[in-house]
């Protein structure tokens, strides 16, 4: 069994993962989940990570089957065939993804304190928040000697 890379329609990413998996598909579609604020209200929010596609691991003879679902739309090709991801790119996104979280918000930060990363490729990391303005947090890597921006909750 392989991953293959199904294209779906806007926005319905994860409806087509919970379809196939429905009807026994091993489907994967990446997500971030965090707290969207409104004017009266905060809100959990899923947004996928690779818009308008979902990741399937099925067998060469069963990929056929994906078709049976509404909003699938084709697989995605490289080279004439179809995209395949390795499992071990499967296993990478999954464990980024794992306990994600928002920046915390703006009340718990001030400049010029330290801060640790809690997710993506720098997790672990120490940096200095140099500037908190308009939702955006600057943060200076000086062991790596990077400058690093992210949006706050």
């Amino acid at each position: 069994m392989n991953w293959y890379v199904v294209c779906t329609k806007p926005n319905s990413e994860i409806k087509v993962a919970n379809a196939l998996k429905a009807i026994g598909i091993n489907a994967y579609c990446p997500v971030l989940k965090y707290i969207k604020q409104y004017s009266d209200r905060k809100k959990k929010v899923e947004k996928p990570v690779l818009t308008s596609y979902v990741l399937v691991n099925i067998s060469e003879k069963d990929r056929v089957k994906v078709f049976s679902i509404p909003g699938v739309l084709r697989y995605l090709f490289w080279l004439g065939k179809p995209a395949q991801v390795r499992n071990e790119e499967i296993e990478i996104l999954q464990n980024e993804l794992n306990g994600y979280s928002n920046i915390p918000c703006r009340s718990n930060l001030n400049i010029g304190s330290n801060f640790t990363l809690p997710f993506g490729p720098f997790k672990g990391l120490k940096g200095e928040i140099l500037n908190i303005s308009n939702n955006k947090l600057k943060l200076e890597l000086k062991s790596i000697g990077m400058l690093l921006t992210f949006n706050i909750a």
